[in-house]
């Protein structure tokens, strides 16, 4: 069956794929990014199933136009990819405080925000599915990715939580974690270094910059494939509430799953007893 995809970051990396896969499959597809001329030659020009709309994800009025856009062409919209994101990496005192503050703004905020413009569409279908990409970093906390991680661990607690909400009006929930892909996560357009510089840490950034920067292009993981993928749960009737991407990702999941019982079994002799005594008399 068609369905309507409305894709966040859609000109160039995932974005591009996702668009590209769900046209392939004869979906309906609007695919929005801050400058729609990129989005379009990313995905070979106009076609008749293809809505490309300018899209700011940290602008709410820019989410709020954009799903209109969406229901005026199309009539609905099922399923709200938010893909959009960038990193900003660094261990945390060289962060300043404003590039952290960046970093919440598109990585949390942003698909806040899309979705915020997209839900009163799908509570007045009483159906829909909303898919937002998270992070293995979003369960696992990393060196060098502070404000990256703290973004998606926000990700992962709001759409954890969201499901809740909006399951009585018959929308689904499915949180994204992949692993390394080769995404353009890593490219210039996407990452951005520390603005401070603070002696302690100096030798080990003048490492960490390069390694990271290295990877690019080198990640194990095919976006293609991932795009498939979630075009596949897209389709399910009942979609996973995680879908842990990558043949790195799935042995690091496992392995917090397992530290936080330890934790859990650590904590219980001092953990447990806790509670307010009953009131005698």
């Amino acid at each position: 069956m068609s369905k309507v995809f409305f894709i966040t970051g859609a000109g160039r990396g995932l974005g591009t794929d996702i668009a590209r896969a769900a046209l392939s499959a004869g979906h309906q597809v609007v695919a929005t990014g801050r400058r729609p001329e990129d989005v379009v030659k990313a995905l070979g020009g106009p076609q008749e199933n293809l809505l490309v709309t300018e899209l700011d994800i940290t602008s709410l009025e820019d989410a709020h136009a954009a799903a209109r856009a969406a229901v005026e062409r199309f009539g609905r919209i099922d399923v709200l990819v938010n893909n959009a994101a960038n990193f900003f990496a660094g261990y945390f005192e060289e962060i300043s405080p404003a590039q952290m503050r960046r970093q919440i703004e598109t990585n949390l905020f942003g698909p806040m925000n899309v979705t915020r413009a997209v839900l009163p569409v799908l509570r007045k279908q009483r159906a829909g599915h909303i898919i937002t990409l998270s992070s293995i970093a979003g369960v696992v906390g990393q060196e060098f990715c502070a404000a990256y991680s703290a973004a998606k661990f926000g990700v992962e607690g709001w759409m954890e939580s969201l499901r809740f909400d909006v399951a009585p009006y018959g929308i689904h929930t499915t949180i994204v974690e992949p692993g390394f892909f080769r995404t353009e996560l890593l490219v210039d357009a996407s990452t951005t270094w520390p603005e401070l510089s603070i002696d302690d840490y100096a030798p080990r950034t003048a490492e960490m910059i390069p390694a990271w920067q290295a990877q690019n292009g080198r990640q194990a993981g095919d976006p293609a494939k991932l795009a498939r993928a979630l075009l596949a749960i897209a389709g399910r009737q009942e979609p996973p509430l995680r879908f842990v991407a990558g043949a790195d990702a799935i042995p690091a999941a496992e392995a917090k799953a397992r530290e936080l019982l330890a934790q859990a079994e650590a904590s219980r002799e001092l953990g447990v007893d806790l509670a307010h005594d009953a009131l005698t008399g």
